[in-house]
């Protein structure tokens, strides 16, 4: 792994395992030499490391408790949110486009979105995101609560909420590398995800009674405030555990370095591709469940928020299983969206509901398996220095692809029908996984291997060799 900038690739392990000298664990990062993966551990560390270690950390423990209340009132507004723009217009695009709206600025700014998170101390800046978010939420109860709200209000607020999430994405993805350090980041990219999952379970149930109950503005109400959690988690932090890394200063070129960076090295280009287009084509879950709720299976939105659920339970599962592994492998990372595509292919063709809903608990499961590795895999193997810019780019092409995906599905979906609309993302996802996995068979990197179980991170790109020069060089990792 990449310790300070300037580097070019990704170093080859280390053959001798004993860890070298290095800063002791929990002090906090220094400048250029924050997450250093050569810092020691005392025995056994490693095997008492187990699926909730980083909660053992303060500062990590109060933001996911924040994130814990913040992440289930966004399931609510979603939910919320795509049924009121359903019921307003009775079409699945424009389902899309309010998600086009919401992750268009990420496609537009994500980059620069990057620059800012590695420019500025991010618990600062999240500070100001996460209110500029929880205000959109609450705007968006008044006008719904007052029985004002249009299509256009909703539209403007996904706007809005997608520009703070272009800064508060690449910030809040490199700020759990500075609450936890390089040993216990894989474990907690995992638990960040299964966080989000679990409130997943939660908000879509809690939101299709409330829809229901009382309407669509009091889901939008309790997501505007659910934003005090976070907010309180992160003044509460103690600011010497952090493992800081010193902000870079403004210069020329910093867009050009990142995009530079990820470029040279196989290990971040290339998973950045495969979830680009799983994220594009793939993740178009809004515009599917509700077209087959409403088309194929005539239901309600208590039914949504039940779908929802499955495949939430299914996210969940997959982001605790992710969580006890102490690798990413590339090799996993293409074999899930292989596997996700022909899910949905599969779903897509389901005839009863019953066998559709079953469907979605392992779709949920690889789904977030094909993020938990990409991402884990791409933050280790970044630049500490450049890791706001290469999260943002991840991020720009997982969720800013969608204002370019969501409006295409959701015309296939209105012109021919919910499950061809499904069968088309599945297609697409399954074709990018066999692309991507071909294109790294060739070039050796499914031997790319992130290995945190003997107590130091390590990154090693294995380039195509002869066939004995590859058995010594794969026995290596």
């Amino acid at each position: 792994m990449s310790t300070g900038p300037g580097a070019h690739s990704a170093p080859v392990p280390d053959p001798d395992p004993t860890p070298g000298p290095g800063p002791t664990p929990g002090t906090p990062g220094t400048a250029g030499t924050p997450e250093s993966p050569g810092a020691p551990e005392s025995p056994g560390t490693a095997e008492r490391r187990g699926m909730f270690s980083s909660l053992r950390i303060r500062n990590y423990r109060l933001f996911a408790g924040g994130q814990m209340v913040s992440n289930t009132g966004t399931w609510m507004q979603r939910i919320a949110q795509d049924w009121l723009v359903l019921t307003l217009t009775g079409s699945s695009a424009a389902v899309g486009i309010t998600t086009a709206l919401q992750f268009l600025p990420m496609l537009l700014l994500g980059l620069y979105g990057g620059v800012i998170a590695d420019r500025l101390p991010k618990r600062r800046l999240l500070l100001v995101t996460q209110s500029a978010m929880g205000l959109t939420g609450l705007a968006l109860a008044g006008l719904t609560l007052s029985g004002h709200v249009q299509v256009w209000h909703v539209y403007l607020m996904a706007l809005l909420l997608g520009l703070a999430t272009v800064v508060d994405n690449p910030a809040r993805q490199a700020f759990v590398a500075e609450m936890v350090g390089p040993r216990d980041l894989r474990n907690a990219v995992s638990l960040n995800s299964a966080n989000f999952q679990s409130a997943r379970l939660i908000g879509p149930a809690v939101a299709g009674v409330l829809i229901s109950a009382v309407g669509s503005g009091w889901a939008f109400l309790a997501n505007g405030l659910s934003f005090l959690a976070p907010i309180a988690a992160l003044l509460l932090m103690r600011r010497d555990d952090l493992h800081e890394v010193e902000p870079t200063p403004r210069g020329k070129g910093q867009l050009r370095d990142g995009l530079r960076h990820v470029a040279g090295r196989p290990e971040l280009l290339w998973p950045i591709v495969l979830v680009g287009f799983i994220g594009t084509f793939g993740f178009n879950f809004p515009i599917w469940l509700t077209a087959f709720v409403d088309e194929v299976f005539h239901g309600d939105a208590g039914t949504y928020g039940l779908l929802n659920t499955l495949m939430a339970a299914g996210s969940l599962a997959g982001a605790l299983l992710a969580a006890r592994r102490g690798t990413s492998r590339l090799r996993l990372l293409v074999g899930a969206a292989l596997l996700f595509g022909l899910l949905e292919i599969t779903a897509a063709a389901a005839p009863v509901f019953w066998l559709f809903a079953l469907l979605l608990v392992p779709i949920g499961m690889f789904g977030m398996t094909i993020n938990v590795t990409a991402n884990s895999t791409v933050q280790l193997a970044a630049d500490p220095a450049m890791r706001g810019r290469v999260m943002s780019l991840y991020m720009m092409v997982f969720m800013g692809g969608t204002p370019l995906g969501a409006p295409l599905v959701g015309w296939i979906t209105d012109a021919y029908g919910a499950r061809t609309g499904f069968l088309a993302g599945g297609l697409i996802s399954a074709g990018a996984a066999l692309a991507v996995g071909l294109m790294l068979a060739r070039i050796g990197g499914l031997r790319l291997k992130v290995d945190l179980r003997r107590g130091r991170p390590r990154v090693a790109f294995v380039e195509r060799a002869p066939r004995k020069k590859q058995k010594q060089l794969a026995a290596m990792v």
